[in-house]
């Protein structure tokens, strides 16, 4: 297997607004974290009436630096990939300030607790869409064109965007040109993730263009990687397991060995939602709930 062709860096200034194609431009805000990689990239699509993607957190430097940019613009759309904190926040700021709709899928009813570890940036508890989006809507303006592409897995309500004018794909926490991708349950699911993944991989984008870090101009060897990432990962558990390790956490001990162990908890997770995509497929089975705590055992050829 290929090691992913991770795009680590690139020149950016925070609070700037880069123009990165005929119909993008881009905001990143000062929130730089282990989750967010540089910050949170916000898309601006359009000119003169624009959807704005992924607004970001509410910091007023940020805040500040949106509204110079939007200036003499009306926004028309506020589109939200997921409730997550470093992406959602200022929506409803934005939106009030120009007329416009939220457009979102709901967070679950039920927030995962994050169990042991925090997977992820957060939960914007509080986030509710104006307008709940479905798998192919299609939202449009003056010279563009964008369809919600319901892309579970990261969160249950993830959504990804496709400009069509540009066959460019706005992929949220979905697909990360910098690192893999948090999958953590019990709103996070390995096997809706790695279909959505072999999905967007056979539409055939130009460029994705996730919301942290740079884009990924090459996306067909990307994806390859990317799900090959997950699928050696399964090997792996199913060769602990013919070794006769049956829990988690003695499978991320051996696994994991040259891991600094304060990222066990993590690790544990993410080996988690490959059980359960495992159990999903009738190649492990488990007495009750797919657990930390629980044993497992390898179904019988």
């Amino acid at each position: 297997m290929s090691a992913i062709p991770f795009v680590r860096e690139f020149e950016f200034e925070y609070g700037r607004c880069d123009r990165l194609s005929e119909r993008v431009r881009r905001v990143i805000a000062n929130n730089p974290g282990a989750f967010t990689y540089t910050g949170t990239g916000v898309y601006i699509v359009g000119a003169g009436e624009v959807a704005v993607i992924d607004p970001g957190p509410a910091l007023p430097d940020h805040e500040a630096a949106l509204d110079a940019a939007l200036d003499g613009e009306q926004v028309t759309h506020v589109l939200v990939t997921h409730h997550h904190l470093d992406h959602s926040p200022l929506a409803r700021t934005l939106a009030d300030k120009h007329g416009a709709h939220v457009y979102a899928m709901s967070p679950p009813e039920v927030l995962p607790e994050g169990g042991e570890v925090r997977m992820e940036a957060g939960d914007d508890s509080g986030f509710r869409p104006d307008l709940e989006i479905e798998d192919g809507d299609v939202f449009t303006g003056p010279g563009w064109t964008l369809r919600a592409l319901h892309t579970p897995g990261h969160t249950s309500n993830h959504v990804c965007y496709a400009l069509e004018e540009e066959r460019c794909l706005f992929s949220g926490d979905h697909v990360m040109g910098w690192s893999t991708s948090v999958v953590s349950p019990p709103d996070g699911s390995m096997g809706d993730y790695i279909a959505q993944l072999e999905r967007i991989r056979a539409m055939d984008f130009q460029v994705i263009r996730p919301t942290h870090g740079t884009a990924i101009d090459d996306p067909r060897p990307f994806l390859d990687a990317y799900i090959e990432h997950r699928r050696l990962r399964e090997r792996q558990i199913l060769t602990e397991m013919s070794a006769g390790k049956t829990d988690i956490r003695t499978m991320v001990a051996s696994m994991y060995a040259d891991v600094d162990k304060r990222l066990h908890p993590a690790a544990a997770h993410s080996v988690l939602a490959h059980m359960i995509h495992l159990v999903e497929q009738g190649r492990v089975i488990c007495a009750g709930e797919p657990g930390l705590e629980t044993v497992y055992t390898l179904k019988a050829a």
